[in-house]
């Protein structure tokens, strides 16, 4: 196996693994105090590769509006986006709301027509609603004409994250900053921000070793590393062939919520799931890369 594969794997594995985690930490923590954690883990680590790579003399290169810029850009893809996904993990089964989370792509394409002008085609069109139409059967769970309340207020948050992270994912890419430096400083600045909140809030609180290693989890593995790890196999690689591995994560993700959180697997949810992915390959279809 080539290494692209064997680094986007890692990935893959690392990021179905976020739902079940977070769900655990979710028990005795809220949304802030573990982006508070897992910022920090995923900073500390992130400065350590980059030390080791000598990018942190790029920082130094940075002006002012370059800053500003990351700080806005960060404020969606660490901040907002782990916030809207932890709110709709605490809300929904885990399973549900990761499922609906892989909205991410399509909202990457929606923004990539409004921001970068890209051609909206009627593939994109058809492609939107269908995954749209996999959002609707996945949080209906098991009535499809019944949707509970939970799962209305749940799905809007994990919407919220998927828009966050489409928004970022364009925006990040407009300005084609160092990958490794600026995911740094993007989760830099969701630590600063979750701090914040917990200073103002008197929400500080020292973790067990159990909230420590789930949190070292969430920041280092799969923050940091999950995404070293898929910045070099798209480097390595075919960038269209190895995307579409990253559409196995909810697959196996529906497994650890069924083996650790012992959450049943509606047959709402597969078929939904599958439908999003659906969505996603159509827009995909003879894009050029």
């Amino acid at each position: 196996m080539k290494k692209e594969y064997i680094y986007a794997i890692i990935s893959v594995l690392l990021w179905s693994t976020t739902a079940t985690v977070t769900k655990l930490l979710l028990k005795n923590l809220d949304s802030m105090q573990i982006l508070l954690l897992g910022s920090l883990f995923a900073v500390i680590f992130l400065f350590i590769i980059n030390s080791i790579n000598g990018n942190l003399k790029e920082i130094k290169q940075y002006k002012i509006k370059d800053y500003f810029k990351i700080f806005i850009i960060g404020i969606l893809g660490t901040f907002l986006y782990n916030i809207f996904l932890y709110l709709g993990i605490n809300t929904m089964q885990a399973s549900q709301a990761f499922i609906i989370n892989y909205l991410w792509p399509i909202m990457t394409v929606i923004f990539a027509c409004i921001i970068l002008k890209e051609k909206i085609t009627i593939r994109k069109i058809i492609a939107i609603i269908i995954s749209f139409i996999g959002v609707i059967i996945v949080c209906s769970n098991t009535n499809l004409f019944n949707i509970e309340k939970s799962s209305i207020i749940g799905t809007i948050y994990c919407i919220l994250a998927a828009t966050s992270y489409g928004l970022f994912s364009v925006l990040n890419k407009k300005q084609n900053y160092n990958k490794f430096t600026s995911m740094m400083l993007y989760y830099l600045t969701a630590f600063c921000i979750s701090l914040l909140y917990v200073l103002l809030t008197k929400r500080m609180f020292i973790p067990d070793t159990n909230q420590i290693l789930g949190l070292l989890w969430i920041g280092v593995f799969t923050s940091a590393i999950a995404f070293t790890s898929w910045a070099i196999a798209l480097e390595k690689g075919n960038t269209a062939r190895i995307s579409n591995i990253a559409y196995i994560t909810p697959f196996i993700s529906l497994i650890w919520t069924r083996i650790i959180l012992k959450e049943k697997l509606s047959k709402y949810s597969i078929i939904g799931l599958i439908i999003i992915i659906i969505g996603i390959l159509i827009q995909m279809k003879n894009k050029k890369y």
